[in-house]
């Protein structure tokens, strides 16, 4: 097998045998050197916020910065939080372009996440909103510092999984994954640098 190294493209698949998932990780989906020119545009000409999030009766602000961008202006909730869309930009057009290839699927809107350090964080959950359709695809970019990303089933407390997400790289998340598995992306009391990370999605039209 050939080696891969941090500054190639390559859309060689890894497929995880989960039950009741179908989850596919390209490492190096973007070169080292593109990922990083990514980070540092979108850094800059994202429009982020840091909302509000009440759980159990308290409030208090939501662990990363997060933004949307979409085509069609309309709005999408989760976790309590409505949120609507900006026009997309020239790059995230672009790399939305590139994600669709490869999907083969057609994404209308991308949520963004901001992990400014190990403090910022994004709790257990499943993406499973109303407006993604039965069997949501969630294509997940990752631009910056690595951090570790979490799958854990619902029903089977055996089967778990966990993939350290790279400069570059892309998570896709399909058929019945959400209705079956949730995901996180931990605390690390490690120094860690920023993450963007681009999860793009498909709403319905009602």
């Amino acid at each position: 097998m050939t080696p891969l190294f941090p500054s190639e493209e390559n859309s060689t698949p890894i497929q995880p045998n989960l039950p009741n998932a179908e989850v596919v990780y390209y490492p190096h989906f973007f070169s080292e050197k593109k990922a990083y020119t990514y980070f540092e545009t979108l850094l800059k000409e994202t429009n982020w916020q840091q909302d509000d999030i009440t759980v159990f009766g308290k409030t208090y602000k939501q662990p990363r910065l997060t933004a949307l961008y979409g085509e069609n202006g309309k709005s999408y909730s989760y976790s309590g939080i409505t949120m609507t869309p900006l026009p997309l930009t020239p790059v995230l057009t672009k790399i939305k372009n590139k994600v669709e290839e490869i999907s083969n699927v057609k994404f209308n809107v991308v949520l963004l996440n901001l992990y400014r350090d190990g403090k910022d964080s994004n709790g257990w959950h499943s993406d499973d909103e109303k407006e993604l359709g039965e069997n949501p695809v969630i294509a997940s970019v990752s631009f910056g510092a690595e951090r570790i990303f979490h799958l854990k089933h619902k029903q089977d407390k055996a089967s778990k999984y966990k993939v350290n997400l790279k400069n570059g790289s892309l998570l896709v998340m399909k058929g019945q994954t959400q209705h079956f598995w949730k995901h996180q992306i931990p605390k690390t009391k490690k120094s860690v640098s920023p993450r963007i990370n681009l999860t793009f999605r498909k709403i319905m039209s009602s």
